[in-house]
Protein backbone atom coordinates (compact mmCIF):
# COMPACT_ATOMS: atom_id res chain seq x y z
CA UNK A 1 0.00 0.00 0.00
CA UNK A 2 1.38 3.21 -0.94
CA UNK A 3 0.86 6.23 1.25
CA UNK A 4 0.82 9.92 -0.28
CA UNK A 5 0.74 13.06 1.65
CA UNK A 6 -0.87 16.26 0.23
CA UNK A 7 0.44 19.24 2.04
CA UNK A 8 -1.62 22.05 -0.11
CA UNK A 9 -4.79 22.37 -1.29
CA UNK A 10 -5.70 20.11 -3.87
CA UNK A 11 -8.85 20.32 -5.91
CA UNK A 12 -11.82 17.41 -5.97
CA UNK A 13 -10.89 15.71 -9.13
CA UNK A 14 -7.73 14.90 -7.82
CA UNK A 15 -8.97 13.45 -4.82
CA UNK A 16 -11.50 11.08 -6.37
CA UNK A 17 -9.37 9.80 -8.31
CA UNK A 18 -7.35 8.75 -4.81
CA UNK A 19 -10.01 7.55 -3.02
CA UNK A 20 -10.78 5.28 -5.76
CA UNK A 21 -7.01 3.98 -6.21
CA UNK A 22 -7.16 0.73 -4.44
CA UNK A 23 -3.22 0.64 -3.57
CA UNK A 24 -3.28 4.46 -1.73
CA UNK A 25 -3.72 5.50 1.18
CA UNK A 26 -3.75 9.28 1.59
CA UNK A 27 -3.59 12.21 3.78
CA UNK A 28 -4.37 16.07 3.02
CA UNK A 29 -2.85 18.81 5.59
CA UNK A 30 -2.45 21.75 3.87
CA UNK A 31 -0.24 24.46 6.47
CA UNK A 32 1.91 22.46 8.23
CA UNK A 33 4.31 23.96 9.71
CA UNK A 34 8.04 23.28 8.74
CA UNK A 35 8.35 21.30 11.99
CA UNK A 36 5.01 19.18 11.53
CA UNK A 37 6.35 18.42 8.22
CA UNK A 38 9.43 16.80 9.24
CA UNK A 39 7.74 14.59 11.67
CA UNK A 40 5.70 13.01 9.25
CA UNK A 41 7.54 12.91 6.24
CA UNK A 42 8.89 9.18 7.33
CA UNK A 43 5.32 7.58 7.13
CA UNK A 44 4.94 8.81 3.54
CA UNK A 45 5.98 7.43 -0.36
CA UNK A 46 5.11 10.64 -2.02
CA UNK A 47 4.55 14.22 -1.55
CA UNK A 48 2.04 16.56 -3.54
CA UNK A 49 2.33 19.96 -3.06
CA UNK A 50 1.60 23.56 -4.82
CA UNK A 51 3.46 26.33 -4.24
CA UNK A 52 3.17 26.64 -0.17
CA UNK A 53 5.07 24.14 0.74
CA UNK A 54 8.43 24.07 0.76
CA UNK A 55 10.38 21.19 0.42
CA UNK A 56 14.08 21.65 1.25
CA UNK A 57 16.80 19.71 2.08
CA UNK A 58 15.63 19.42 5.45
CA UNK A 59 12.10 17.82 4.09
CA UNK A 60 13.82 15.62 1.45
CA UNK A 61 16.31 13.78 4.38
CA UNK A 62 13.49 13.26 6.39
CA UNK A 63 11.56 11.35 4.25
CA UNK A 64 13.33 8.10 3.94
CA UNK A 65 10.58 6.57 2.19
CA UNK A 66 10.36 9.32 -0.14
CA UNK A 67 10.17 8.44 -4.50
CA UNK A 68 8.46 11.14 -5.79
CA UNK A 69 7.27 14.57 -5.52
CA UNK A 70 4.27 15.90 -7.40
CA UNK A 71 4.09 19.43 -8.19
CA UNK A 72 0.63 20.58 -8.74
CA UNK A 73 1.67 23.21 -11.23
CA UNK A 74 4.78 24.33 -13.19
CA UNK A 75 7.32 26.40 -11.02
CA UNK A 76 9.38 23.88 -8.88
CA UNK A 77 11.41 26.74 -7.05
CA UNK A 78 10.02 25.64 -3.94
CA UNK A 79 11.82 22.52 -4.10
CA UNK A 80 15.29 21.57 -3.60
CA UNK A 81 16.20 19.66 -6.59
CA UNK A 82 19.94 19.05 -6.42
CA UNK A 83 18.88 17.16 -2.84
CA UNK A 84 16.03 15.47 -4.58
CA UNK A 85 18.13 14.00 -6.94
CA UNK A 86 20.99 13.25 -4.38
CA UNK A 87 18.34 10.85 -2.19
CA UNK A 88 16.65 9.19 -5.37
CA UNK A 89 13.79 11.40 -5.00
CA UNK A 90 11.72 12.15 -8.62
CA UNK A 91 10.43 15.46 -9.09
CA UNK A 92 7.31 16.32 -11.61
CA UNK A 93 5.20 19.02 -12.28
CA UNK A 94 2.09 19.28 -14.59
CA UNK A 95 2.94 21.63 -17.54
CA UNK A 96 0.06 22.72 -19.91
CA UNK A 97 -2.64 21.80 -16.88
CA UNK A 98 -3.11 25.72 -15.95
CA UNK A 99 -1.87 27.16 -19.35
CA UNK A 100 -5.20 28.68 -20.31
CA UNK A 101 -5.80 30.18 -16.73
CA UNK A 102 -2.70 31.72 -16.72
CA UNK A 103 -2.47 33.49 -19.89
CA UNK A 104 -6.25 34.41 -19.14
CA UNK A 105 -5.15 36.16 -15.98
CA UNK A 106 -2.21 38.18 -18.12
CA UNK A 107 -4.70 39.56 -20.45
CA UNK A 108 -7.04 40.33 -17.44
CA UNK A 109 -4.57 42.28 -15.28
CA UNK A 110 -3.00 43.81 -18.91
CA UNK A 111 -6.52 44.99 -19.87
CA UNK A 112 -7.12 46.29 -16.20
CA UNK A 113 -4.22 48.19 -15.32
CA UNK A 114 -4.39 50.11 -19.05
CA UNK A 115 -8.50 51.40 -18.48
CA UNK A 116 -7.81 51.78 -14.47
CA UNK A 117 -10.81 49.51 -14.16
CA UNK A 118 -10.25 48.60 -10.30
CA UNK A 119 -9.85 52.08 -9.72
CA UNK A 120 -12.89 53.10 -11.97
CA UNK A 121 -15.06 50.22 -10.22
CA UNK A 122 -14.17 51.58 -6.44
CA UNK A 123 -14.94 55.07 -7.79
CA UNK A 124 -18.97 54.47 -8.68
CA UNK A 125 -19.09 52.33 -5.88
CA UNK A 126 -18.20 55.27 -3.52
CA UNK A 127 -21.28 57.16 -5.62
CA UNK A 128 -19.09 59.20 -7.41
CA UNK A 129 -19.04 59.52 -11.47
CA UNK A 130 -15.85 60.80 -12.07
CA UNK A 131 -15.58 59.31 -16.08
CA UNK A 132 -12.34 62.05 -17.16
CA UNK A 133 -10.65 61.27 -14.63
CA UNK A 134 -10.18 57.29 -15.54
CA UNK A 135 -9.41 57.39 -19.66
CA UNK A 136 -6.71 54.60 -20.07
CA UNK A 137 -5.09 53.48 -23.10
CA UNK A 138 -5.38 50.89 -25.47
CA UNK A 139 -3.61 47.89 -26.54
CA UNK A 140 -4.34 48.24 -29.82
CA UNK A 141 -1.09 48.87 -31.88
CA UNK A 142 0.86 48.39 -28.74
CA UNK A 143 4.23 46.73 -28.78
CA UNK A 144 4.25 43.82 -26.14
CA UNK A 145 7.52 41.63 -25.14
CA UNK A 146 7.34 38.84 -23.54
CA UNK A 147 10.01 36.87 -21.91
CA UNK A 148 9.81 33.10 -21.69
CA UNK A 149 8.08 32.01 -24.59
CA UNK A 150 7.15 28.38 -23.96
CA UNK A 151 3.13 27.43 -23.37
CA UNK A 152 2.09 30.53 -21.33
CA UNK A 153 3.92 32.60 -23.45
CA UNK A 154 3.07 31.54 -26.79
CA UNK A 155 -0.99 31.63 -25.26
CA UNK A 156 -0.69 35.09 -24.10
CA UNK A 157 0.86 35.84 -27.83
CA UNK A 158 -2.01 34.44 -29.63
CA UNK A 159 -4.58 36.29 -27.22
CA UNK A 160 -2.79 39.86 -27.56
CA UNK A 161 -1.90 39.35 -31.04
CA UNK A 162 -6.18 39.09 -31.27
CA UNK A 163 -5.99 42.62 -29.62
CA UNK A 164 -3.75 44.04 -32.43
CA UNK A 165 -0.76 44.57 -30.27
CA UNK A 166 2.42 43.71 -31.84
CA UNK A 167 4.48 41.10 -30.13
CA UNK A 168 8.10 40.05 -29.78
CA UNK A 169 9.57 37.49 -26.96
CA UNK A 170 13.20 36.59 -25.70
CA UNK A 171 13.61 32.80 -24.41
CA UNK A 172 17.33 31.71 -25.10
CA UNK A 173 15.99 28.45 -25.16
CA UNK A 174 13.91 28.63 -28.20
CA UNK A 175 14.53 29.03 -31.79
CA UNK A 176 12.04 28.71 -34.19
CA UNK A 177 8.49 30.35 -33.54
CA UNK A 178 6.47 32.83 -35.70
CA UNK A 179 6.95 35.49 -33.22
CA UNK A 180 9.97 37.60 -33.46
CA UNK A 181 12.73 36.66 -31.05
CA UNK A 182 14.97 39.46 -30.33
CA UNK A 183 17.57 39.94 -27.16
CA UNK A 184 16.73 41.28 -23.71
CA UNK A 185 18.31 44.69 -24.76
CA UNK A 186 16.08 45.20 -27.47
CA UNK A 187 13.05 43.55 -26.01
CA UNK A 188 13.55 46.49 -23.08
CA UNK A 189 13.62 49.14 -25.79
CA UNK A 190 10.97 48.11 -27.86
CA UNK A 191 7.94 47.31 -25.68
CA UNK A 192 5.02 49.17 -24.23
CA UNK A 193 4.17 46.18 -21.89
CA UNK A 194 6.57 43.83 -20.51
CA UNK A 195 5.31 40.38 -19.36
CA UNK A 196 6.98 37.34 -17.15
CA UNK A 197 6.90 34.07 -18.41
CA UNK A 198 9.69 32.47 -17.03
CA UNK A 199 11.36 30.17 -14.28
CA UNK A 200 13.03 31.38 -11.40
CA UNK A 201 16.95 30.36 -11.91
CA UNK A 202 20.19 32.45 -11.00
CA UNK A 203 19.95 34.51 -14.03
CA UNK A 204 16.45 35.48 -14.16
CA UNK A 205 16.14 36.14 -10.37
CA UNK A 206 15.36 40.15 -9.88
CA UNK A 207 16.07 39.89 -13.48
CA UNK A 208 13.58 43.35 -13.40
CA UNK A 209 15.38 45.74 -11.61
CA UNK A 210 17.08 49.24 -11.41
CA UNK A 211 19.43 48.47 -14.35
CA UNK A 212 16.87 46.83 -16.42
CA UNK A 213 14.38 49.21 -16.18
CA UNK A 214 16.91 51.79 -17.23
CA UNK A 215 16.79 50.07 -20.60
CA UNK A 216 13.31 50.13 -21.43
CA UNK A 217 10.55 52.86 -22.43
CA UNK A 218 9.72 55.53 -20.65
CA UNK A 219 6.35 55.03 -19.11
CA UNK A 220 6.27 50.90 -20.02
CA UNK A 221 3.66 48.50 -18.18
CA UNK A 222 4.80 45.21 -16.53
CA UNK A 223 2.81 42.68 -15.65
CA UNK A 224 3.89 39.15 -13.50
CA UNK A 225 1.75 36.48 -13.52
CA UNK A 226 4.81 34.19 -13.03
CA UNK A 227 7.11 34.45 -10.13
CA UNK A 228 8.18 37.30 -7.50
CA UNK A 229 11.38 36.38 -6.93
CA UNK A 230 11.76 37.34 -10.88
CA UNK A 231 11.54 41.08 -9.47
CA UNK A 232 13.31 43.19 -7.01
CA UNK A 233 10.68 44.74 -5.90
CA UNK A 234 12.29 47.66 -4.12
CA UNK A 235 13.71 48.82 -7.41
CA UNK A 236 10.28 48.89 -9.05
CA UNK A 237 8.77 50.44 -6.45
CA UNK A 238 11.28 53.42 -7.08
CA UNK A 239 10.26 53.40 -10.52
CA UNK A 240 6.64 53.35 -10.31
CA UNK A 241 6.77 56.36 -8.10
CA UNK A 242 9.51 58.58 -10.67
CA UNK A 243 7.39 57.67 -13.13
CA UNK A 244 9.76 55.37 -15.26
CA UNK A 245 7.33 52.74 -14.67
CA UNK A 246 4.38 53.50 -15.83
CA UNK A 247 2.40 51.20 -13.92
CA UNK A 248 2.57 47.04 -12.88
CA UNK A 249 0.15 44.21 -12.23
CA UNK A 250 1.14 41.93 -10.29
CA UNK A 251 -0.36 38.39 -9.29
CA UNK A 252 2.92 37.06 -7.44
CA UNK A 253 5.47 38.51 -5.34
CA UNK A 254 8.57 37.71 -3.90
CA UNK A 255 7.30 36.04 -0.47
CA UNK A 256 3.80 34.96 -0.03
CA UNK A 257 1.53 36.98 1.28
CA UNK A 258 3.31 40.07 0.63
CA UNK A 259 4.33 41.49 3.97
CA UNK A 260 2.79 44.73 4.80
CA UNK A 261 6.18 47.07 4.64
CA UNK A 262 6.41 45.79 0.71
CA UNK A 263 7.10 48.82 -1.07
CA UNK A 264 4.58 47.90 -3.91
CA UNK A 265 0.96 47.32 -1.74
CA UNK A 266 -0.70 50.28 -1.74
CA UNK A 267 0.56 52.02 -4.75
CA UNK A 268 -1.57 53.93 -6.70
CA UNK A 269 -0.41 52.47 -9.84
CA UNK A 270 -0.15 48.84 -9.10
CA UNK A 271 -2.87 46.28 -9.55
CA UNK A 272 -2.20 43.48 -7.36
CA UNK A 273 -4.18 39.92 -7.40
CA UNK A 274 -3.16 37.48 -4.61
CA UNK A 275 -1.70 34.45 -7.34
CA UNK A 276 -4.92 33.58 -9.49
CA UNK A 277 -3.33 32.86 -12.27
CA UNK A 278 -3.75 28.76 -12.01
CA UNK A 279 -7.43 29.79 -10.05
CA UNK A 280 -10.00 28.32 -12.38
CA UNK A 281 -12.45 25.65 -12.06
CA UNK A 282 -11.36 24.11 -15.30
CA UNK A 283 -7.05 24.71 -14.16
CA UNK A 284 -8.06 23.66 -10.55
CA UNK A 285 -9.59 20.67 -12.08
CA UNK A 286 -7.15 19.69 -14.70
CA UNK A 287 -4.10 20.45 -12.52
CA UNK A 288 -5.03 17.73 -9.92
CA UNK A 289 -6.35 14.83 -11.62
CA UNK A 290 -2.67 15.37 -13.66
CA UNK A 291 -0.64 15.44 -11.44
CA UNK A 292 -2.22 12.57 -9.16
CA UNK A 293 -2.35 10.48 -12.46
CA UNK A 294 1.74 11.19 -12.72
CA UNK A 295 2.63 10.31 -8.94
CA UNK A 296 0.29 7.23 -8.89
CA UNK A 297 1.82 5.88 -12.26
CA UNK A 298 4.85 6.58 -10.98
CA UNK A 299 4.73 4.97 -7.86
CA UNK A 300 3.55 1.46 -9.50
CA UNK A 301 6.32 1.77 -12.10
CA UNK A 302 4.03 2.02 -14.93
CA UNK A 303 5.57 5.34 -16.08
CA UNK A 304 7.54 8.60 -15.06
CA UNK A 305 6.26 11.84 -16.77
CA UNK A 306 7.53 15.17 -16.73
CA UNK A 307 10.64 14.63 -14.44
CA UNK A 308 11.93 18.01 -13.65
CA UNK A 309 15.60 17.88 -14.39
Amino acid sequence: MFTILISDKLGEAGLELLEQAPDVTYAMQPGLSKAELLAIMPAYDALIIRSGTQVDADVIAAGTKLKIVGRAGIGVDNVDLAAAAAQGVVVMNTPGSNSVATAEQTMTLMLAVSRHTVAAHNSVAAGEWQRAQFSGVELFGKVLGIIGFGRIGRLVAERAQAFGMTVVAHDPYVQETDVPLVTLDALYAQADYITLHTAVTPETTNMINSASINKMKNGVVIINVARGKLVNEADLAAALQSGRVKAAALDVYGSEPPAADNPLINSPNVLHTPHLGASTVEAQRNVSTQVVSQVLDALRGVEIRNAVK
